[in-house]
């Protein structure tokens, strides 16, 4: 019936289905949006949980995009200072000093990026936590990501060396994101193919956010050091036999038993990860490069002795910041940005 009626409406002249993104560009252009409020748009129409949809909500309202402007009516103040003093030296009704309150309000403009840059939990959040399931073969990786999916997403079998190839789950750990990524049993190993598998799975495990290390009875071994990656040992199997002598969680993976308290653990984990982000500012690498361009200039500003050296900082501080919003130069990322909405949206 749907179909029907879109071939009605597509035969009928002067009409057409939108492209992706058509309505939220349109308001772009026209001035009802700013970039960073539709990409705020894009961030809600991703969300998985309930924490992605408050920072994308909060993006939409007063989000980065507004503050950006407010930090450029700033710079755009400290320029006109510093102009006057140039371009007006002699004028009687240009009071002196100036510059030196131009001075003044870049360094405290500079403060208030600094620490919008320390926050970091806003870009995480967005991307979600990676936890890697690693350990021996035959611990019951695949078995505790098929449950925690809660479907068939790895093949379980009692041979060593099954998984090969990575399997990524994006779960909702009460409201918060995170993908279970299952990897191959770290094993030594002729095969070079199964070799490739575990190179690939010490590199994952080395860049995750946690590492939960699987042993079971008939599968104990050492957990790989991963630098300043939090480790947290599982010992599953636990209908089995118990594990002697290994601190951490005790679980079942093929009764369940044990995984509940687990989960409820990683829960509280990921809340004290993200709460202090969903206030954050910044979501994107592209606002923090902006930004960190913007206090590039800025720091440099107030190295120079020259007025007219201080005045083109601020500038090119101010265009940086003019990207975030879509003032100036962001024409380069307008096509990348609206092909991730649903059409017509």
């Amino acid at each position: 019936m749907l179909a029907a009626v879109l071939g009605a409406l597509g035969g009928m002249p002067g009409l057409r289905p939108a492209e992706a993104g058509e309505f939220t560009r349109r308001a772009f252009e026209g001035g009802k949006m700013d970039l960073a409020e539709t990409e705020a748009l894009a961030d809600l129409l991703d969300a998985d949980t309930a924490s992605q949809r408050r920072q994308a909500l909060r993006g939409l309202d007063h989000g980065i995009g507004q503050k950006a402007d407010t930090w450029r009516e700033k710079l755009i103040e400290a320029l006109a200072l510093a102009e006057a003093e140039i371009d007006f030296p002699d004028e009687g009704d240009v009071p002196v000093g100036l510059t030196g309150r131009a001075h003044q309000i870049a360094a405290c403009l500079a403060d208030e990026l600094r620490a919008a840059l320390a926050q970091s939990g806003g870009e995480r959040l967005r991307e979600g936590a990676v936890v890697v399931i690693a350990g021996p073969p035959n611990a019951g990786k695949s078995s505790f990501l098929n449950r925690v999916a809660r479907r068939e997403v790895a093949i379980v079998s009692p041979h060593a060396g099954t998984t090969r190839d990575m399997i990524e789950v994006a779960v909702d750990l009460g409201g918060y994101p995170a993908t279970f990524i299952d990897t191959a049993g770290l094993r030594e190993t002729a095969d070079p193919v199964e070799q490739e598998a575990l190179r690939r799975a010490r590199d994952r495990a080395s860049r995750a956010d946690l590492v939960l290390w699987f042993e079971a009875p008939d599968a104990i071994g050492a957990p790989d050091a991963s630098g300043d990656v939090p480790v947290w040992r599982v010992r599953n199997k636990s209908d089995l036999a118990p594990v002697p002598g290994l601190e951490g969680f005790t679980i079942s993976a093929l009764s369940g038993d044990g995984v509940s308290p687990l989960l409820s653990a990683m829960e509280v984990w990921l809340r004290d990860v993200f709460e202090p982000g969903e206030s954050a500012l910044i979501t994107r690498a592209r606002h923090r490069t902006a930004l960190t361009e913007a206090l590039s200039h800025l720091d440099e500003a107030g190295r120079q002795a020259l007025p007219e050296l201080f005045a083109e900082e601020l500038r090119l501080s101010g265009r940086a910041l003019g990207r975030i919003s879509g003032r100036v130069d962001v024409e380069h990322v307008l096509d990348s940005i609206f092909l991730s909405f649903c059409i017509g949206k």
